[in-house]
């Protein structure tokens, strides 16, 4: 699943993980609030220092962009919850990726936009500014979909 973040990082084995944890979300808008709970209660375990809040805020932009942008027009309004979004948080020594999994083969596109102060648009700028490293990639094998990930570096314990 990690591949392409040996893009100009050593590789990064997800078994060689310190921390993980995950967690589905439903298709609704209210998941951005769950995927931001559950990640300060994540967070907070393991102590991930000075980049809580760009985390948190970067965590917001990828459930949204995953809800807005990935899942098809019908899904989640007959009143069956779905959990074709899924949250994941990597903690290494000195990295932490956070990865969501949503079920779209498109290809996640920043807007090119002079227009800052636009309600929408503006959520894989925010990410590529508060995170040190973002990519996607498609799922294979039995997953179908992608996985839009960022990565932060964090500061060494001690």
């Amino acid at each position: 699943m990690l591949k392409p973040l040996r893009q100009g990082l050593p590789p990064l084995d997800p078994t060689a993980a310190s921390d993980a944890a995950s967690c589905a979300l439903p298709a609704r808008y209210e998941a951005v609030g769950e995927a931001r709970r559950f990640t300060r209660d994540t967070l907070d375990k393991w102590d991930a220092g000075d980049r809580f809040d760009d985390i948190c805020l970067v965590v917001s932009e990828l459930v949204t962009n995953a809800l807005r942008h990935a899942l098809p027009a019908d899904q989640g309004r007959c009143g069956e919850p779905s959990t074709s979004v899924r949250l994941h948080l990597m903690r290494w020594t000195e990295r932490l990726v956070c990865a969501v999994r949503d079920p779209s083969h498109e290809t996640p596109v920043p807007r090119d936009s002079d227009d800052f102060s636009a309600e929408s648009g503006r959520g894989l700028f925010l990410v590529d500014s508060f995170a040190d490293g973002w990519g996607w990639h498609p799922l294979a094998g039995t997953l179908d979909g992608k996985v839009v990930w960022a990565m932060f570096r964090l500061r060494p314990a001690g």
